[in-house]
């Protein structure tokens, strides 16, 4: 589980870099960045993020997560296709949310699975 979350974080860290030339980079870099950096705390302190702390704020954030999914849910008819999403800003960056949001939802999942049996 440990190598499946560095690459998503990197991945994450990927999708930050390439919006530099962005007209609203910074929100975007954030947006990717958050899950970059709770992929990568679970692959290197998985214990700080499966804390009671820890857990709290992780689910703050996977609701966070789906708020701005529901926000930038792209409306474009077809946004999955490649002709849509190709032209289409709006399509691609619902989709990166999206991505974003599966990143937290695997962090979250390896956190819970982590916790002893009650």
């Amino acid at each position: 589980m440990r190598y499946v979350l560095i690459l998503l974080g990197l991945l994450m860290a990927a999708f930050a870099v390439v919006q530099y030339n962005d007209p609203d980079a910074l929100l975007w870099i954030v947006i990717y960045l958050i899950p970059a950096a709770w992929a990568f705390a679970a692959a290197f302190r998985p214990a700080r993020v499966a804390s009671v702390a820890g857990e709290r704020l992780l689910w703050a954030t996977v609701a966070a997560g789906v708020g701005a999914m529901v926000f930038y849910w792209p409306t474009v008819p077809g946004f999955w296709l490649k002709e849509v999403w190709w032209v289409e800003e709006t399509a691609r960056e619902g989709m990166g949310v999206m991505i974003g949001l599966a990143v937290l939802l695997v962090v979250l999942a390896g956190a819970l699975l982590r916790k002893p049996a009650a």
